[in-house]
């Protein structure tokens, strides 16, 4: 006991309970509030303490005595700290080299509600939450299977998280499971504290700005991908899950639209590729417009856009870099800003601030408006965000060097790059570069889900068969 206290550093939140168990001197150690203190009394301590008889072997004595669910697992003196640190209650007796644990954890957790990221008119509404267990129920739920795989690891020097990888043994590649396993066993760091930790770890380039990895809150999205040859990661601690490996159009396509009519998701993905194209390139494009390529607007709307812009005293590139920083500002502001300030923020930054400048002739109001199409648009992709944000920047400022020219040559050495990154043997821009006719059914336009008889060419399986028509 005593050099348990040392190992916690004399923490007051350890808590060690003596008793005697038919006249031999014991122990619980646990720590407070991690464990479930009434079915610690009533299932453990009650029996035990009525004990008329204790001998040995312990492991044997106990599985007769104590009337728990779960068997008491024996580890060595030396291991138990770990155990304690998880939220388990370990039992020493006076003379044994073992410890004996029971894992009597009651975490606590929010309830599966509807994930805020991911709201959706018709379909499954729960989402992850930051229990793994839970977690995991909700993918045994969905997927009633043995060949649901889940192995689990323990990461972090400290924070000792666990991580569990998911894939369905015949379907997912064994080489891609063994990759991740691989990665994934390797990471030697303090603590992880989201899934965004193994992210890093998991992504071909973790120095590129493009994401490498799918992630999703919603079990249903998580099995969907499963089922066609993916691998999820699922994190304790964190409601993101993970999914590998990864194609850039998935972040095109939603839940929703597996729910919805053929057409009606077809015609949402194209107006989510063209709203991510309005945020990406439409400050870039007004931007050379109006400094290198006057002569391709509209009389009238030049007339207009002449008569809007007269007396501002910055340039068009710097003026737009003002407005966009502006909005950026706003945009973090309200993000952090406590929820019943929301709509003073609102108020004062797209009001006060944004009408004034205008008036005051600071900003010209075609600006405002082109940012702020281009900040609706971002929202279009959710899980580009960042992202977008970065080649907007750089689109605009190379726009205000070399015009329409520049932004060409930016934009195909972008999709060269795009082109060359491979994840897990899955080309990036699948199944349009390289071409793979099979997964055009679920690409841009949607296809009916009887259609879809084999997986996905583009994600590695050595299961092709999805469904079978009779």
């Amino acid at each position: 006991m005593q050099q348990l206290r040392a190992t916690f550093c004399e923490s007051d939140d350890l808590k060690l309970r003596e008793l005697t168990i038919a006249g031999k001197r014991c122990a619980f150690a646990f720590l407070d509030g991690g464990i479930d203190r009434l079915l610690f009394e009533q299932s453990i301590i009650a029996p035990l303490s009525a004990a008329e008889s204790f001998e040995p072997p312990y492991a044997e004595s106990l599985k007769k005595l104590v009337n728990f669910s779960e068997e008491a697992a024996e580890i060595p003196l030396i291991s138990a700290p770990g155990p304690i640190a998880e939220g388990d209650a370990a039992l020493f007796v006076d003379g044994e080299d073992s410890a004996f644990v029971f894992s009597l954890r009651k975490p606590e957790k929010r309830s599966v509600t509807e994930p805020p990221t991911s709201s959706v008119l018709k379909g499954p509404r729960e989402g992850f939450i930051e229990e793994i267990k839970t977690n995991l129920s909700m993918m045994r739920r969905r997927i009633k299977s043995p060949d649901l795989v889940v192995k689990t690891f323990q990461v972090g020097r400290y924070s000792s998280t666990s991580v569990a990888v998911l894939h369905i043994n015949g379907v997912a590649d064994k080489t891609v499971v063994k990759q991740i396993y691989e990665k994934i066993s390797k990471i030697d760091i303090d603590g992880v504290i989201d899934s965004a930790y193994i992210l890093s770890f998991l992504q071909a380039k973790p120095t590129s700005i493009f994401l490498q990895a799918g992630t999703t809150e919603k079990p249903d999205v998580a099995s969907a991908k499963l089922l066609e040859g993916r691998v999820a990661i699922i994190v304790d601690g964190s409601p993101i899950v993970v999914t590998l490996p990864y194609l850039i159009f998935e972040d095109v396509q939603d839940g929703y639209d597996y729910y919805s009519g053929d057409w009606r998701a077809s015609m949402i993905r194209i107006f989510r590729i063209l709203g991510a194209l309005l945020t990406i390139l439409l400050p870039g494009a007004y931007i050379a417009l109006q400094t290198y390529h006057v002569q391709l607007l509209p009389l009238k709307f030049l007339m207009t856009l002449m008569a809007a812009t007269t007396g501002i005293p910055f340039p068009p590139a710097i003026e737009m870099l003002v407005v966009l920083v502006l909005f950026e500002v706003l945009n973090q502001a309200s993000i952090r800003m406590p929820r019943y300030l929301g709509i003073s923020l609102s108020v004062v930054g797209a009001i006060v601030l944004g009408d004034t400048a205008v008036k005051s002739g600071l900003i010209s109001s075609p600006s405002v408006l082109v940012i702020a199409l281009s900040a609706i648009g971002i929202f279009c992709v959710p899980d580009q965000v960042g992202t977008m944000s970065i080649l907007r920047l750089v689109f605009l400022c190379i726009s205000a060097v070399t015009g329409f020219v520049g932004m060409i040559i930016l934009s195909i050495v972008l999709i060269g790059y795009l082109a060359g990154l491979d994840n897990y043997g899955t080309p990036y821009l699948a199944p349009y570069a390289p071409r793979i006719n099979p997964d055009l059914q679920d690409g841009v336009f949607k296809s009916g889900t009887v259609s879809m008889v084999r997986r996905p060419y583009s994600i590695p399986t050595p299961n092709r068969t999805r469904m079978r028509k009779h």
